[in-house]
């Protein structure tokens, strides 16, 4: 049934210009809120206004940066959602656009956790009724660590978008960095050649990892002359598509493309996006890329606005839409 009564919108520092974008695509503003910090370490968040009966949304990306770690970020949403449940809201979605402890989604060896199950429960614990998140690196993973309800966002629509428009009339390879994301990449070989109107050719490169080196350069799929696409969910250190985009300049690409839905760009990030065989990257603004050489952004590097996607599906929800229709029409891109 349709809520007649606005939501509430929260955003959680420094989440708040993302926040604020999303408000002004909903249609309201953000809800004001407290955030202190302690000289001991701790800190509390509580709403400043009242949300009994209200339909709430606590937005938070939860990504490290420096003063608050990925554990400081999580923390925080979890105390302030456990507030919010204290204060009689009716219902509280976490919309995290970066979603934490999200690769570990298994175990790789004896004992290891499976921290995205944990972090689940964390939320269930606290009184989240559902969770919305932007390209999870394993959406079956994702979809079954929650009880409560999960909504899976999709960037494909916007980077497809963009990319169409960049190659044009040129002939195209979409690729992934890597066999596990063969599927990936399909699904993006696929939203491409809708868009273009014909045919889009796919592959992959090798991946190999021993001893936390990772190599490996066959290529798999025709690439010379053509534009390389390289699709991943995410980009940490970037050099993984350093290493295919090489592969792809190796096997005559005319010039090699990367998209991925989130940008870390932790490490020696900056020096891999600089590679000369990487010509351009895409990602969304899930994280802001202050990690990054200020000279490659708007250069080397573009970034897509997902507050749209997430205003449409906060909207959506709110008034008992469907997120199935979203996902198969989001709004368009900026």
């Amino acid at each position: 049934m349709a809520n007649t009564e606005a939501p509430c919108l929260f955003a959680l520092q420094p989440s708040h210009d993302f926040g604020a974008r999303v408000a002004a695509g909903v249609g309201i503003a953000l809800s004001p809120h407290e955030e202190r910090d302690f000289e001991d370490g701790e800190h509390k968040t509580r709403p400043l206004v009242s949300v009994r009966g209200r339909d709430v949304f606590v937005l938070h990306s939860l990504y490290a940066e420096p003063g608050q770690s990925v554990n400081d970020k999580l923390c925080r949403m979890l105390l302030f959602i456990g507030a919010l449940r204290d204060a009689s809201a009716q219902r509280i979605t976490a919309v995290i656009p970066y979603l934490a402890y999200a690769r570990k989604d298994r175990k790789t060896k004896p004992r290891d956790p499976v921290s995205t199950r944990y972090v689940a429960a964390l939320f269930e614990a606290v009184g989240a009724d559902r969770v919305l998140s932007l390209d999870v690196h394993n959406l079956a993973a994702y979809q079954n660590a929650f009880r409560c309800h999960s909504d899976h966002l999709e960037a494909r629509p916007i980077l497809a978008a963009r990319c169409a428009g960049l190659v044009g009339d040129e002939e195209v390879t979409v690729l992934s960095p890597d066999i596990g994301g063969a599927k990936r990449a399909q699904l993006f070989r696929e939203e491409l050649a809708a868009r273009l109107g014909r045919p889009v050719a796919g592959g992959f490169v090798e991946k190999r990892r021993s001893a936390g080196v990772v190599s490996g350069e066959l290529l798999v799929g025709d690439v010379a002359g053509r534009a390389a696409i390289l699709v991943d969910d995410l980009i940490a250190t970037g050099g993984t598509l350093a290493r295919a985009a090489a592969a792809c300049k190796g096997h005559g690409a005319r010039r090699v493309l990367a998209v991925a839905s989130h940008g870390l760009f932790v490490g020696q990030a900056s020096a891999a996006l600089s590679t000369p065989a990487l010509d351009q990257v895409l990602v969304t603004n899930s994280v802001p890329p202050f990690r990054l050489d200020r000279g490659l952004l708007g250069h080397r590097l573009t970034i897509l606005d997902a507050a749209p996607l997430f205003a449409e599906a906060i909207r959506r929800i709110h008034e008992g839409g469907s997120l199935v229709e979203l996902l198969s029409h989001p709004p368009a891109p900026a």
